[in-house]
């Protein structure tokens, strides 16, 4: 009888095409079989009856600080949490690590960081900036998973957004190089414009920071970055569309044969302005968050396949950053969600929309997978990487703070209550984390 080092019973195996009961044999990290049903041994037996199994999640947004800020977050906890919430690789953004990863060193610094202290598969994306430009091959042979910048002020000093010229010569390169450019979009004279003649005003609630940053705000630096995009010829990824209309505008460059993807985010698809009057700065994130209709206008987009990747931007920051205040704008922006994708798409999506599981795996695992090159993600098959999920659909809970593995135990999460538990977690075929507790 064949031996194998883990074996997974009794499951409903979920794929981006497919649900289908069955188990799977694991060995040196790989998946081996696949099969209604196996006769074999293991090391490690698990009965998944009544569970269903999804390929590992890929967060492809991550911003884990480290090094330089792991006060903020840092790579144990950030992976920690990641695990906890069934995803089993990561993108860690550029900033606000410090220093940032905009250069051949400063990227062996996050690896090597990484490799000490992370539990799920890491990788990295580097930095574009105005004093980059000259770095990005090294970079990229280096090993990065593509490029982010920013178009509008990023809030942090080391990590400076980009203007035209730098946006025109680093496509270019980027181009050449094969890879990819991750934009942060949004207007930099329309947000600081209408932040300071909120503030002037007097303005500074929670909707008026949401009408300091609008939609077309949004729509202007898409527009622009694609004209670049059809000049030089580099694919473009849009992170953290906040609103279909968003959406609209990139599916129409696709028509018109711009090699353009876009991402939207957990926290889109659950919170609404209220929350962020409700919450302050907890909630507080740009683009920011909006209206029950675009929340609406988007999970259409998700059903309708307009969107490529969901993934969290987990973005944490010290509760000391997040202190409530009268003035909205003071408060430090970004999200802490990386432990709660899943639940929210489940929640969310699955069960209030009825949004097909296959969906969520083409949108978690699928579509990162094989729009970053990830040849042995992404899948339940024969010679993938044994990265797997297993979640009880029957389960709900409401999520606290203390079930949170961030360095900081806040989230505009909390207190909410989510159908479908994360049982375990696989990474290369090793549990990291089973029935609430990391191994």
């Amino acid at each position: 009888m064949v031996h194998y080092d883990v074996l997974i019973k009794n499951g409903t195996i979920v794929t981006a095409d497919s649900i289908v009961q069955g188990d799977i044999a694991v060995k040196n990290g790989k998946i081996m079989e696949v099969s209604k049903t196996l006769e074999a041994t293991a090391d490690k037996e698990i009965n998944a009856e009544g569970l269903h199994i999804l390929p590992g999640l890929i967060d492809t947004h991550v911003h884990f600080n480290e090094p330089g800020r792991t006060e903020w977050e840092g790579l144990e906890t950030g992976s920690r949490s990641l695990a906890a919430g069934g995803v089993t690789s990561f993108f860690d953004m550029p900033l606000n690590s410090t220093p940032p990863t905009i250069n051949k060193a400063n990227l062996a610094l996050k690896r090597s960081a990484a490799e000490e202290k992370s539990i799920v598969n890491p990788y990295f994306w580097g930095g574009l900036v105005p004093e980059n430009v000259d770095d990005l091959r090294e970079l990229h042979e280096n090993g990065v998973i593509g490029f982010k910048a920013f178009m509008s002020p990023s809030g942090i000093d080391d990590f400076h957004s980009v203007d035209d010229e730098t946006i025109y010569k680093g496509m270019k390169e980027i181009a050449s190089l094969g890879s990819l450019l991750a934009v942060h979009a949004e207007s930099t004279v329309m947000c600081e414009q209408l932040a300071q003649e909120n503030i002037s005003q007097g303005k500074v609630s929670a909707r008026d920071y949401v009408n300091s940053r609008p939609i077309i705000s949004e729509i202007e630096a898409v527009r622009r970055i694609l004209s670049y995009a059809e000049l030089t010829g580099c694919k473009l990824h849009i992170v953290h569309a906040s609103s279909r209309q968003v959406v609209e505008v990139i599916n129409d460059a696709k028509r018109r044969g711009v090699d353009i993807t876009v991402e939207t985010c957990p926290h889109y698809l659950s919170l609404t302005v209220k929350d962020l009057e409700e919450q302050g700065a907890i909630a507080k994130c740009a683009p920011p968050l909006r209206d029950q209709e675009e929340v609406d206008d988007l999970w259409a987009a998700v059903a309708n396949g307009e969107i490529n990747v969901i993934a969290s931007d987990h973005s944490p920051a010290p509760a000391s950053m997040k202190v409530v205040t009268d003035n909205i704008f003071d408060g430090w922006g970004g999200i802490s969600g990386a432990q709660s994708t899943l639940n929210i798409l489940l929640t969310e999506g699955h069960f209030k929309r009825n949004l097909p599981l296959e969906k969520i795996v083409e949108l978690t695992a699928t579509n990162p997978a094989k729009l970053f090159g990830l040849t042995t993600k992404g899948k339940i098959a024969v010679d993938y990487d044994a990265d797997l999920t297993l979640v009880d659909l029957n389960e709900s809970f409401e999520l606290k703070k203390e079930d949170l593995f961030y360095r900081h135990q806040h989230s505009p999460y909390v207190g909410m209550t989510f159908k479908g538990k994360v049982k375990t977690t696989i990474v290369g075929g090793k549990v990291v984390f089973e029935n609430g507790q990391l191994q």
